[in-house]
């Protein structure tokens, strides 16, 4: 049931494209495994064997303290409607924080130079195992549409609310370990 790629095929390109929500999975050496959700608005496939998506604020900074310790990265895309299939990514992660220039250049290049508020970091796969299995015990679930909340939080805090709660939530994980979020920040202004 369950088949290995050495990268991206066609099919599962088109697939990723159809695709309303994935999940990302990171853990350092030791503490909480992280499973988060994420739509895939601002998820971009970039080569067969890579992957980014622009990362929006979020209770914690999980992924990030992570990848920090250990760079080991799961993302998975599972079939709610249509045919049943659940797409994993495997590989190798890495964050892109706001103030770099590789930030700005993947900003205006991938997405068409749109942050939207509360934009964060790119957490950026380079992947070095696709794999497919079945997605027969995946439920069926119809699409309604997105939420607004993430926007109308962030239109509220506005960017100096957005950057203290950063600060007071985003700097360390669960488990105490640094997310990196404002690393060279104060260099950089």
């Amino acid at each position: 049931m369950a088949k290995r790629y050495d990268q991206l095929n066609t099919h599962q390109r088109e697939f990723i494209a159809r695709q309303r929500m994935f999940f990302t999975a990171t853990a350092a050496p030791s503490g909480h495994v992280n499973v988060s959700p994420r739509g895939t608005d601002q998820f971009r496939v970039m080569t067969d064997n890579a992957v980014v998506y622009l990362d929006r604020t979020g209770s914690g900074n999980e992924t990030a303290a992570h990848l920090r310790q250990l760079d080991r990265m799961t993302i998975m895309f599972c079939a709610v409607e249509g045919p049943p299939l659940i797409l994993r990514l495997y590989g190798r992660g890495r964050i892109i924080a706001r103030q770099t220039a590789e930030y700005a250049k993947l900003l205006a290049e991938t997405f068409e130079g749109i942050e939207p508020l509360g934009a964060r970091q790119m957490v950026w796969l380079d992947i070095d195992l696709v794999q497919t299995s079945c997605g027969y015990g995946v439920p069926i679930f119809d699409y309604v549409g997105e939420r607004d909340q993430m926007d109308r939080w962030a239109e509220a805090k506005g960017p100096e609310g957005i950057e203290a709660y950063w600060r007071e939530k985003n700097q360390v994980s669960l488990d105490g370990f640094p997310s990196g979020m404002f690393e060279g920040a104060e260099q950089a202004e």
